[in-house]
Order: C-alpha cells, then structure tokens, then sequence
C-alpha cells in the first residue's frame, strides 16, 4: 500500500503513496488520487480501517523489536510521513533509515527530520535492494542486528520481480539476531471486492500483486518466525483498541502480516 513509482511525479496519474495518504485522512493528495481511492473504496469500504489497521501494527511491531533489543530500523517503501512513523516510537538515539524511491515523499521525509541526526532519508528502490544494501546515507550497521521493515510495500513487487529473491538478498546481509517485518496485502478474503479494487490499481504508478497466504509464509524462508506467525493485522499481538475496526472479523483488515528473526 505505501511503495510507489520510479517514473517521477505525475499528479494526473493515481499514486499508491498518496491514495494510502488519502485513506489515512492526509492531505497530501490530489484529484487523480482521490477519484481512485473512491472508486476502491465503494467496493471496499474497510480499506480506511486496514490503513489505519497497518499503521498500528507497524507501531507494535516497532516496539516489540526495540524490546529485544534492536536499536536500528531500515524502513523501504515508508511513505508519506503521518502519525506514528518508526523514528516517533522507536526508542530515543535508535538510528532510523527511511527509503523510498518516490521524489514526493523523499522531500516531505527529509523536510521532516531535517534536523535529527538519528534518521536518514535515501532514495531506494525495493526491487534493487542491493543498491539500497550499498548506500553509505543509510548510517546501518549491517554487522549489528537490525529491524527491516516492508509494511505494506512487497504487494507493489511484480512475481516477474522474484520478491523471494529480493528478501533473501536483505536478509543475507543481516546479522544474526535481526528482525524482517512484513505486512502483505491478500485475496484470501473478501476476493470480489480485493479483485475490483485490484482493478483500480492497474491504472496507478504501481499496480498490485495480491499473494495468498502460504505465498507470503514462503517469503519468511531462512527466519525464524515469531508468534503468532503470518495472521491478518488486528492479530499479530493486539493492544485493546486494536480489534475496534474488525469485531470478530479481523479479515476484513484485508492485509496479513509476521515478524521472522534471522537466527
């Protein structure tokens, strides 16, 4: 949901960053992606609830690894910035990377944190990830545990792109004792409406590829996974006010999710 083009800017052309904005109630949008997250969100409503679902378990799982430790963070595919980014609830000095191969939100990002000597903003692509790897802006120590984060962004990565390849890359470069954190978008609920809104995507900067959920298991290969494994959103270790959206019915959040720790 938040990985976008490497085309450039095109205001006229719907754009997965800024209709994910859009969802979350941003202003950082324009009429060309307003019109297609409306068209998505007639035929699936709780798109918004799965937003706001993804952005909360980004939170937890931020805070689960600084609690094991972890004290940097590579965010690839992080979007416009909004509430709740990884350098506001990762611990204080914890060194922050965020990447992302849109010029939009590289200028939001980097007007941000501007002044905040703990994070970095550079200009990547997921599907290159071994240009991101190389990246000296980045200030990861790779010989150090280290959370990667690819929240709702491998959905945007093509089969033809071979995402196993792309993971087994990021993770052959962790150390032992480093964390990949995953959230994926699915068909294996809500199929007629996540296919039409599919649709709507194809006509975007960044189509999507829905995956199933053995598909996504797979990705994890070479990690150890934590409980409670690959579940929809509202699931992986809920807070209170997690389940409010989805009642009894955490696949409407659309979206699964796990955490695996190389070991």
């Amino acid at each position: 949901m938040d990985q976008r083009s490497s085309r450039g800017f095109d205001p006229n052309k719907p754009n997965a960053a800024r209709l994910y904005d859009y969802y979350l109630g941003g202003k950082d949008n324009f009429p060309a992606d307003r019109a297609a997250a409306e068209k998505i969100l007639r035929v699936a409503p709780e798109l918004r609830a799965a937003a706001r679902a993804n952005r909360a378990f980004l939170g937890r799982a931020v805070r689960h690894l600084s609690g094991q430790g972890i004290t940097q963070f590579l965010d690839i595919g992080t979007g416009l910035p909004t509430q709740g980014n990884v350098h506001e609830v990762a611990p204080p000095g914890a060194r922050v990377a965020y990447v992302d191969n849109d010029p939009v939100v590289l200028v939001h990002a980097r007007a941000l944190l501007a002044l905040d000597s703990d994070t970095s903003v550079v200009h990547g692509d997921l599907r290159h990830p071994e240009e991101i790897l190389k990246d000296g802006e980045l200030g990861i120590d790779f010989d150090r545990p280290v959370g990667i984060l690819l929240v709702a962004v491998l959905h945007f990565v093509a089969r033809s792109e071979d995402p196993g390849r792309i993971i087994a890359t990021l993770r052959d470069a962790m150390a032992p004792g480093s964390f990949l954190v995953l959230s994926h978008g699915t068909s294996d609920a809500r199929a007629a409406a996540v296919t039409k809104g599919t649709e709507v995507y194809r006509n975007s900067a960044s189509p999507l590829t829905l995956r199933s959920r053995d598909e996504i298991a797979a990705l994890f290969d070479g990690f150890a996974m934590e409980e409670p494994g690959v579940v929809w959103l509202p699931e992986w270790r809920p807070d209170d006010t997690d389940m409010i959206d989805f009642p009894g019915q955490p696949e409407k959040s659309l979206i699964l999710c796990g955490i695996g720790r190389k070991t």
